[in-house]
């Protein structure tokens, strides 16, 4: 069953400037599922970053969109991106989530599958027809579309969806300034966090690029900080949100705490501070002082919609979601890092991205807390049934904590979820 189109999920009023969201687009299943057909089979999709994938053979395993991919260097250095299932009886091929192979069987028949999708060999071969797979419709599937930019591959349900570049609009700028962290390169840490919630997926996207919260819900953060010696600076936390286009949207902002880019705190020490001018010093000789300074001095909480987040913050996090229910989400995250990184920085940068943002630190449980208790206020929603995120609506130049990035996210989800199926 399909949203009833004339149920209006989103109140808009210009002249008074607010922006009202439906409670019911948190609970009900039917537009889970329409979710799944008009926002997650019609859009890019995060899958993983190359550096994943370093050596031929190199593979990992991810659910996508309820689909199931592997994700794979061949023999050439070619990355790859096929639907794990076989092509004969449908079984899952690879079982692992992460490894190097340059072949795969399937468990079920025994059939091969080279690292670059090809079928290499069947028990029983000499039963099939001289022309058998001719065709190639018994390699592995790859995925209607796979593209990537500065490192971040995408791929995409829908055969027919613009160039990733097109799609990611204003947050191509972004990623770029990611991947010039260092000349070294950028990389995903080994290791990911994976967790669920008892919230419905767009809570997430929500909480993920909300400046707004910050203050209440992370108290205990920032009072920690407060209290630690040289936990922070006399650095202002201030800032601007950003609409990005295609409903990808930025908040971009200066913080107090220390980022292992080149934002020094006295908790780093003196060694510490040589390093970070350092790094500083080579950002400018690179890029100029304007752009080494946003990266070194700014923060930033990025949504590539419909569901990665990029929190280049005091550490980098990479993090996708997707709904089990209307109430429930599976989470993924990894920290990203310079490749050529001191040991210095990088037990820094991977101690604040546990402390504030792994699903024990300081951050994310507050989070879940939050998200969970809005998903069992909205056993109400038929009574009190509408969510304000008119923060900052109407201004020119609406600020870091303002619900601008908010309402772009529900404005491209609304364009979707109301469009209809073509014939």
């Amino acid at each position: 069953m399909k949203p009833d189109s004339k149920i209006k999920l989103i109140q808009i009023d210009e002249e008074h400037s607010t922006f009202h969201v439906s409670r019911s687009t948190f609970v009900k299943d039917d537009i889970m599922s329409d979710e799944y057909h008009k926002v997650f089979d019609k859009c890019w999709l995060y899958l993983g970053h190359e550096s994943e994938l370093q050596k031929p053979g190199d593979f990992v395993t991810r659910t996508i969109a309820k689909r199931n991919i592997l994700f794979t260097r061949d023999t050439k250095g070619q990355l790859n991106a096929f639907l794990n299932t076989c092509p004969h009886r449908g079984a899952t091929v690879c079982r692992e989530s992460s490894g190097n192979s340059k072949n795969f069987q399937c468990f079920y028949h025994g059939w091969v599958f080279g690292c670059d999708g090809k079928l290499k060999s069947q028990p029983g071969k000499e039963s099939y027809c001289d022309d058998f797979n001719n065709d190639g419709s018994s390699h592995l599937r790859k995925v209607p579309r796979f593209d990537s930019y500065a490192g971040f591959h995408f791929i995409s349900f829908d055969p027919d969806i613009q160039s990733l570049a097109d799609y990611l609009a204003g947050a191509k700028e972004y990623l770029d300034l990611i991947s010039k962290h260092s000349e070294s390169g950028m990389g995903i840490v080994e290791g990911a966090q994976e967790y669920a919630i008892r919230a419905n997926w767009k809570l997430l996207v929500e909480n993920s690029i909300d400046g707004y919260h910050a203050a209440t819900t992370h108290a205990s953060y920032l009072d920690y900080l407060l209290n630690t010696n040289g936990g922070l600076t006399n650095v202002a936390l201030e800032g601007k949100s950003y609409d990005l286009g295609n409903g990808h949207a930025v908040l971009e902002y200066s913080a107090p705490w220390g980022r292992p880019v080149a934002q020094w705190i006295p908790l780093f020490g003196e060694d510490g501070k040589r390093e970070m001018d350092a790094i500083y010093a080579r950002l400018v000789e690179l890029h100029g002082k304007e752009l080494a300074d946003r990266i070194a001095f700014k923060n930033r909480n990025m949504l590539i919609y419909p569901n990665l987040v990029i929190n280049d913050i005091m550490a980098v996090t990479v993090r996708t979601f997707y709904p089990l229910e209307p109430g429930h989400m599976h989470v993924n995250g990894w920290a990203l890092a310079p490749k050529d990184e001191s040991d210095w920085a990088r037990k820094y940068r991977l101690y604040n991205f546990l402390e504030f943002l792994g699903p024990g630190g300081f951050a994310t449980p507050d989070d879940v807390e939050a998200l969970e208790s809005c998903q069992n206020g909205f056993q109400n929603y038929q009574l009190a049934e509408w969510n304000d995120i008119s923060k900052g609506m109407g201004l020119e130049s609406p600020a870091y904590d303002d619900e601008l990035q908010m309402r772009v996210f529900w404005s491209r989800w609304n364009q979707q979820m109301t469009q209809e199926d073509a014939e």
